[in-house]
């Protein structure tokens, strides 16, 4: 990744957690990771005291040699929960949630437009309600898995600029 991908992903990441930690209105807890490989995380005990988290990193990215390579992020909660390490000081939970995961890929344009509608996912998860779900900012598909839930999906931008790359 290109240095300029990495300060529009740090800059993204930072905004989104805070902006997603003050809607939460639960304490959400930001970890920093500048000086390791991981990426920094946000993550809140839900109200059945399972630890959740979400994390926003780039899928691809322009680097020295694809400097044309499509700028695409994806955005992922709770995914790979059982192969990640986190740091539960200050927060009381019963271990992770394994129960639900999601990841959306999107454009680093798309990414603040779709917090609210993240917020309402969450809590509609945590809540087992459907009708907190807001309607998402953009369009977006499911990518259909060959076994389990729905729950990865692309924006419509994302998924046309990266067929796009494969294509020419």
């Amino acid at each position: 990744m290109n240095p300029e991908a990495k300060q529009i992903v740090s800059e993204l990441r930072r905004e989104f957690y805070s902006l997603f930690a003050a809607t939460m209105n639960v304490p959400v807890k930001i970890t920093g990771a500048s000086y390791s490989s991981n990426s920094p995380i946000a993550s809140w005990v839900d109200n059945k005291q399972r630890l959740n988290y979400v994390n926003v990193y780039a899928y691809t990215a322009p680097d020295e040699l694809i400097p044309l390579r499509p700028f695409i992020l994806r955005l992922a909660i709770n995914k790979s929960a059982g192969r990640i390490a986190i740091v539960t000081k200050g927060q009381e939970c019963r271990g992770m949630n394994r129960v639900w995961d999601f990841e959306l890929t999107l454009l680093p344009g798309e990414i603040l437009d779709f917090l609210p509608w993240i917020v309402s996912l969450v809590k509609a998860y945590d809540k087992n309600s459907l009708s907190l779900l807001q309607p998402p900012p953009h369009p977006f598909e499911f990518i259909v898995p060959t076994v389990g839930l729905l729950n990865e999906a692309w924006t419509e931008k994302a998924w046309m600029l990266t067929n796009s790359t494969i294509l020419n």
